[in-house]
């Protein structure tokens, strides 16, 4: 099974971005996508933004759940009270999992937001960060 993450800052520029495969089921955490599907995530990614700008008013909650579907993916969401956004494109449902996952995404977007060299809606291209992404995957995903 394969993923694809990509945070969103509040002007609709992309943060962070990652795909990666499962390491449940004896997967290797490696992406299995298609090398067409690979090139499309960040635009199926980014198609959903228009949904979750509508789900969002009308829903308390940070984690929108499921909000889009294309083909056989669906794209999970988390909007944090910053408006940044959390967008997993993944094969099956597993809500809480995901929502798992995504809370302690944002902890870690906190922390990262926290540092005095860092900005909101700026790129993160730290490999610490990547690598605690890569932890959190391995351990939920």
């Amino acid at each position: 099974m394969s993923f694809y993450l990509a945070i969103i800052g509040s002007k609709d520029n992309a943060i962070y971005s990652l795909d990666f495969g499962t390491y449940r089921q004896g997967g290797d955490g490696t992406s299995k996508f298609s090398a067409d599907v690979r090139q499309l995530c960040p635009f199926i990614v980014h198609s959903s933004l228009d949904i979750i700008e509508e789900v969002q008013w009308t829903n308390s909650a940070m984690h929108l759940k499921v909000i889009d579907k294309f083909y056989n993916y669906l794209i999970s969401a988390y909007v944090t009270s910053g408006n940044i956004k959390f967008l997993l494109l993944h094969e099956t449902r597993a809500d809480e999992v995901i929502r798992q996952f995504f809370v302690d995404l944002y902890d870690l977007y906190v922390k990262t937001l926290m540092s005095p060299f860092y900005s909101v809606d700026q790129a993160i291209t730290s490999k610490v960060f990547d690598q605690r992404v890569k932890m959190l995957a391995k351990k939920y995903l």
